[in-house]
Formats: C-alpha cells, structure tokens, sequence
C-alpha cells in the first residue's frame, strides 16, 4: 500500500530530524519540530470532541505555524479551511456561514469574532505547540475519499464556494508533481502565493512530501520591491512557484538571471496565462532553467496539464499551450450538447480523473452544475473555452464568462489581451468591458502599462500602439480608449484584477 502523505511527511522527522522544513524571514524549523507540533495540536483537537470530519477553519499568513497547523488538523480527522489575513473581515464571516466548520485556529488574531464555534487563539496555539505528545494516535487520519483541505474560490455571483480536495485527490497531484517535472528531492521550493490561493498548494506539499525546505516570501516583502529584490538574492531557491504576473515583477530586476541565481533550476507557472513575451524574457534570462506552463481549476486539484516551454516551443507557437493531461486524467473540448469538437475547434475544456473534487461544500446546487457524470466518471466542467491542436496540445482560449459582444461581434477579452501582449510598446494590458444603459457593451477598455518611451504625449503613445494592433487583430477587436497606469492591479493572489477595473469602469 501505498504510504500516505501524512505518512511521507512525518516520516523525515525520524530519517532527517534536524532537516530544514520551513524557513520564514531568516527564521528556520525543522521537520521534527513540525511533527512534534502537528501531533500535538491534533491531540489536543481530538480532546475538544468536535463532530467528526467537520471542517476547521485557519487563520493566518504565511508561517511554520501555519503549516504545523494544517498537519495537525489532518491528523485528527478534519479537513481544514486555509483563511489569509489580507482577506477581508467580511469573507471570513461569509466561509464561517457556508462552511459551518466546527472551531476555527487563529495562527494569528482574528480581526472579527466568529459566533457559535470555539476559537483557539495565537496564544493558545503556542501552549499546545509547546507540549510534545510521547504517543501521538494514528486512527483519525484524513485518507482515501476523506476532504484533506477546502479552498475558497471567489464565485461569479460574489459567494464564494468551498472546494473539497480529498486526500486521494492531494496525492494524486503530488504524484505528478513527483514524476513529470524532473525536480528531484529535497529541493528548496520558493513559496509565495497565500495558503488560501491553490496555487500555495503546487510549492507546500510536493516539498515536504520530499523531504524539501519551504522558503515563505510574503506579502509585506513582495509589495515593497526594493525590499523583494534584495531578500530574493539570499534564499538559495531551486524551484520557483508563482503566477505570471508576480514573475512580470521579478523581471524588472535586470540582475534576475542565471548569473545571479545560478541554483534557480525550475520555474512552474499556473492561475493565469502565461504570455510569450514573458516566457521568452524568462527563456533569456535563464537558458538552462526549466520552465512549466501547467493548468487546472482549484476544482482539479491546482493543475493537470504541462507544457516545458522550449525554446522550440516559443518559435512554434505565438500564444502558448496549457500542456498535455498527467496520465492518470482525461481532458475533452466539448460543444453545447457534451460532444467532443473536432481537433483545431474551440468548446469547453472538461476535465476527469483522480483528481477532480467531489463539489462544494454545502453547495448542492452549484455541485450539480459544474459537476457532471460522463461516462460514468465525475467530471468537471470549467467554464474555459479551449482547443487541441494537431499535437495533442491543449490551447486556452479565454474564459467562457469573458466573452463580450459588441456591435454583434463575439469577442474574447483574453484574446485581446494577447493581441495588445505583442504590442512593442506596452509592458502589461488588460482589457474590461464598458456597459451602456441598456445593459449592452458600449466600448472596450485597454488599461496598459507602458515601456519607457519617447513619446511626448499619451495621445502620440495610443497613435503608435494602435498602428501595431492594425497588424495584429481584426478592426473590429480594437479597443476604443486606453488607459495608462504604472501598475496593473492585482488581486491577493496575484493575478490581474480585471473584475476590479471592470468595477472601476462601470460605476
């Protein structure tokens, strides 16, 4: 039988005890230490007599203790539910609601209280932390089909839902992680994107499921660059996990290079497009490094397609692929009626496999919607419009719910954001619908920022970037105004906020 991740993960506390597991700000712990304090929060969690398999909720940032936490709440038999303290107080109160979890861990203090369920606060946490258990039980572990973790995703409709990844769902993930991507053990994985962003989940296990070190970067660090640029130096990274977008960043550093990150040897990229132009900077910057375009929806456990973004590659295609499915999972492109397009075709990218999630918790109806039974296998429906090509490549066309019409042409806002990333000129774009009165689009929105330039004027500057787009994209695609801004927003997940800047539009 095959050992669990639990199981994988204590087991360094006996093999490597004194083996670096997570390193925060110059602060290091082992993987002793991270057993020793799993155990015994989940000792004390099975003296509270809470309902069994309840959720529990985290709160915290990007801490050993976050982690320790975690472990500790899959040993006693709970799922736990990953809360970031740049959440807003309103989001907590909301999960609290859907999820009716039966207590809730503050790492850190809870900006709020949360009625109707036991809180066990920072200071309590250390207590318990502090006090080793000699026979930590093994009977409640999470396993097989029990939820491990339940991820939050933001929900079209404002309310967010509850994704519920089982461990097998985990382990089949780790596996790939494991197999297809030629990192090796007891690597140093960088880890940036918050707990409560799946993402954190591709850098988390695979590393200490292997015997890895954590290296935290975040938030306070990665939003003031000058501090960013001179931290990322000193941790010694060998596999870098981020989305797109924080990468974007990281390449303003001209000395974000090979020379000055010689043990940089894998990059993974996923939650957003990967654009060409960054991959091909990042190609230049370091040619002997591997880089990875993956895809998957939180549904699907984080991802399930790669693609090594070769040199060849980038002369192959213009916008690049999402990859080929890890072995144990199919994808399929569908039209309206869940029939299979033809290769070179556009429908919607449909998952299954080991790796799909049961539903969402609480959330019968929205399960039912997204999760469907094909061929007698679950399945997940994604909302992404997709196409696979005469190499078994899987192209992202954009999401289904970023499709406008406007003046009776169908229009993928995804598509002339890869137009407008081809752009000479322009630095980072994003596109956002602008609506009339009759609830119709009026106009499309470019909000870009610029290269260093010698134009004298952001009349002369939209002159110039639009004469490039006439070669580019059909008239119709055009955007009608551009909008300059030094930085994109980001969410806290560090993807580009094109729901908050079509808010912005559309007040």
């Amino acid at each position: 039988m095959k050992k669990s991740i639990i199981e994988k993960i204590d087991g360094y506390a006996t093999t490597a005890p004194s083996s670096i597991a997570y390193e925060y700000l110059g602060k290091t712990n082992t993987y002793k230490e991270l057993k020793e304090y799993s155990d015994a929060l989940a000792t004390y969690i099975d003296s509270m007599g809470l309902a069994e398999k309840t959720p529990i909720i985290v709160y915290g940032g990007q801490t050993f203790e976050m982690a320790a936490t975690f472990l500790g709440i899959v040993k006693s038999g709970h799922a736990y539910i990953p809360v970031d303290t740049n959440s807003p107080g309103e989001r907590l109160t909301i999960i609290n609601e859907i999820a009716k979890p039966a207590a809730c861990i503050a790492v850190e203090k809870l900006p709020l209280s949360l009625a109707g369920i036991p809180v066990i606060g920072p200071e309590k946490l250390k207590t318990i932390f502090s006090k080793p258990v000699e026979k930590p039980s093994k009977d409640k572990w999470v396993a097989g089909d029990d939820v491990f973790y339940i991820i939050f995703t933001s929900g079209t409709t404002g309310v967010p839902k509850g994704v519920q990844i089982s461990h097998d769902n985990l382990a089949s993930f780790i596996d790939w992680m494991q197999s297809d991507f030629g990192i090796e053990s007891k690597q140093t994985f960088l880890s940036q994107p918050p707990y409560s962003f799946d993402l954190s989940v591709m850098d988390l296990y695979p590393t200490l499921t292997r015997g890895g070190r954590l290296v935290a970067l975040p938030k306070s660090v990665t939003d003031n660059f000058k501090e960013l640029f001179a931290v990322l130096p000193t941790l010694n990274l060998n596999v870098w996990v981020s989305t797109p977008s924080f990468i974007d960043i990281c390449l303003l550093e001209p000395h974000f290079d090979e020379e000055h990150y010689p043990s940089l040897s894998h990059f993974l990229f996923c939650g957003e497009e990967l654009t060409h132009k960054t991959a091909a900077t990042l190609h230049a910057r370091f040619p002997h490094a591997h880089i990875f375009n993956t895809y998957g929806p939180t549904e699907t456990t984080v991802a399930v397609s790669q693609v090594e973004i070769t040199s060849q590659v980038l002369a192959d295609y213009k916008r690049l692929p999402i990859g080929i499915a890890k072995s144990d999972t199919t994808i399929r492109v569908v039209d309206d009626q869940l029939q299979d397009v033809q290769e070179g075709q556009d429908g919607e990218i449909i998952i299954s496999g080991p790796s799909v999630s049961k539903g969402y918790l609480n959330n019968p109806e929205k399960t039912k919607q997204a999760f469907i039974d094909l061929n007698g296998r679950i399945a997940y429906r994604t909302g992404d419009l997709g196409q696979l090509d005469s190499q078994g490549q899987l192209l992202y066309k954009g999401r289904i719910d970023f499709q406008v019409k406007l003046h009776g042409f169908r229009i993928e806002l995804e598509e002339v954001d890869h137009h407008l990333d081809q752009v000479s000129l322009i630095s980072q774009a994003t596109t956002v619908p602008k609506y009339g009165k009759d609830h119709k689009v009026s106009q499309l929105i470019a909000y870009v920022t610029a290269k260093k330039n010698n134009f004298t004027s952001n009349f002369e500057l939209t002159k110039a970037i639009k004469q490039e787009l006439k070669n580019l994209m059909m008239p119709y695609m055009m955007p009608q105004r551009f909008v300059y801004l030094d930085t994109l927003p980001l969410t806290p997940n560090g993807k580009v906020d094109r729901k908050c800047l079509i808010k912005e539009v559309n007040k």
